[in-house]
């Protein structure tokens, strides 16, 4: 039951947001157990239009205006009818409502024409939000999204500012002007030094990416790049606090001369080297190594990843810079003290990615010397992109068919959550869990959290997702 007020506010201004101001309502997708919101009437449906007669265009404008003591909320409910709620509350206190979307005005699209792009090496046909390509500030200050910054204009800067959006993820490539402009094909592009220049005015922190591309922007370039952006890691402001510096992916459906060449094993070891000497300058001069490789390199050259230590405080985990070393940590831990045997025999496959099944052959023997558990580990390659070498998160239904075919599966097989669409059953070519499941004539269980893995096989814990019996 909704507790209303007599609050009232302009009815146009409410009901034609999305074609005034070009701002929807913000529509909630779920309400938390036990929250203000719950005990308010909210339900999945409604949506928030005003919040203090302020309309949120995302939601750091939510975060930002549900930060007063006294709210008062104009709400529009699954019926379509208009309900003025008053809230009152302590300052830290969140209301309990989870939004179907994050951003409740349009996303700020790319306008750039990266050959590397991979958007575009991807096949036509599939579902749409595989192609839409975001360079929004708001989705890399919510969730690390990198952004290359062509796209903002006066009002973004000042937003930026004013609401202290701060760390951002920038893709920088290059700090060289001209070779910045040959990679994103945009003449906006130039200027990257000058708007890290703003940064450091305005105390807004970032973290940066570099692509690395053959010929284009490695080498001196590269180099050029990396410690033309330690510059600005100074000991009184902390400007760029990290680079991040990832191999070009190239699969079969990327355009015919597109002038980008793929990286190879002995192309990995010269580049490590190269970064590491950059490190072990970088160490000696800031105090940090400032500038990691992702974690591909090492496998594509076949070196061992670096020490977990050596990431420093994993600034870019989330980019796959020394994630895997993080999860093999995580892994030794987990293994330290595993049971003799395990109460129900069990036979399973845990799939993974071909770049990352070597890294993972001493954790599965080790394992597979308990009694009652076999665990087959299989790492694919990806028939769908064309490459042999392949992180796990791009494995698509159409490479589990084909590469686990007629195998030795056992009783189901385990394969972690980023290879679906968020909260669904899709996989990136469209396959569903059932149609696999189907082709293989084995159970699929999705590992929401990989780290949970260990537990899971030896029968400490059961939580997979469910979501393939939905």
């Amino acid at each position: 039951m909704w507790q209303e007020i007599n609050y009232k506010e302009d009815s146009n201004d409410l009901l034609v947001p999305n074609i005034t101001h070009k701002i929807n309502p913000a529509e909630i997708e779920s309400i938390e157990a036990n929250s203000i919101a719950q005990e308010i009437g909210f339900e999945s449906g409604d949506s928030i239009i005003s919040i203090n007669g302020k309309k949120p265009r995302d939601l750091i404008d939510y975060q930002i205006l549900i930060s007063d003591e006294i709210l008062e909320i104009s709400v529009l409910d699954r019926n379509l009818e208009i309900h003025n709620i008053s809230i009152e509350k302590d300052q830290d206190v969140n209301l309990g409502i989870n939004f179907k979307d994050a951003l409740f005005d349009s996303i700020r699209q790319c306008n750039n024409r990266c050959p590397f792009c991979f958007i575009d090496q991807q096949p036509i046909g599939k579902r749409k939000s595989l192609y839409i390509k975001d360079d929004d500030y708001r989705l890399s200050f919510l969730y690390g999204s990198y952004l290359t910054l062509t796209n903002l204009k006066k009002e973004d800067w000042e937003r930026i500012s004013t609401q202290r959006l701060s760390p951002l993820f920038v893709s920088v490539h290059a700090t060289d002007p001209a070779t910045r402009e040959k990679l994103l094909k945009n003449k906006k592009a130039g200027v990257i030094l000058d708007q890290i220049a703003w940064f450091e005015k305005n105390s807004i922190q970032i973290h940066a990416q570099i692509v690395v591309c053959p010929d284009i922007n490695d080498g001196k370039i590269l180099e050029k790049s990396i410690l033309e952006l330690a510059e600005y890691y100074k000991t009184t402001s902390k400007t760029v606090l990290s680079v991040a510096i990832v191999p070009v992916g190239l699969t079969k459906f990327r355009p015919e001369n597109d002038g980008l060449k793929s990286i190879n094993s002995e192309y990995a070891r010269n580049t490590i080297k190269q970064i590491e000497r950059i490190q072990a300058k970088l160490q000696i001069s800031l105090g940090t190594r400032f500038c990691w490789l992702a974690d591909e390199w090492y496998l594509i050259a076949g070196k061992n990843l670096p020490s977990y230590t050596s990431y420093e405080n994993m600034p870019q985990e989330s980019n796959g810079v020394g994630s895997i070393r993080s999860f093999l940590e995580t892994l030794k831990t987990k293994t330290k003290n595993l049971p003799q045997k395990v109460k129900r025999p069990k036979k399973v496959s845990w799939i993974v990615g071909k770049l990352v099944y070597e890294a993972l052959i001493p954790i599965v023997k080790k394992l597979n010397l308990i009694d009652g558990l076999k665990i087959n580990l299989y790492g694919l390659p990806s028939i769908y992109w064309g490459q042999e070498q392949v992180v796990t998160g791009l494995l698509t239904g159409e490479d589990l068919i084909c590469g686990l075919k007629n195998k030795d599966l056992g009783e189901a097989i385990y394969l972690p959550s980023i290879m679906l669409k968020l909260n669904t059953d899709l996989f990136l070519d469209d396959k569903n869990i059932k149609e696999v499941e189907k082709q293989l004539d084995t159970k699929i269980h999705v590992l929401d959290d990989s780290n949970d893995i260990i537990d899971i096989l030896i029968g400490k814990s059961n939580k997979v997702n469910t979501i393939n019996n939905a």
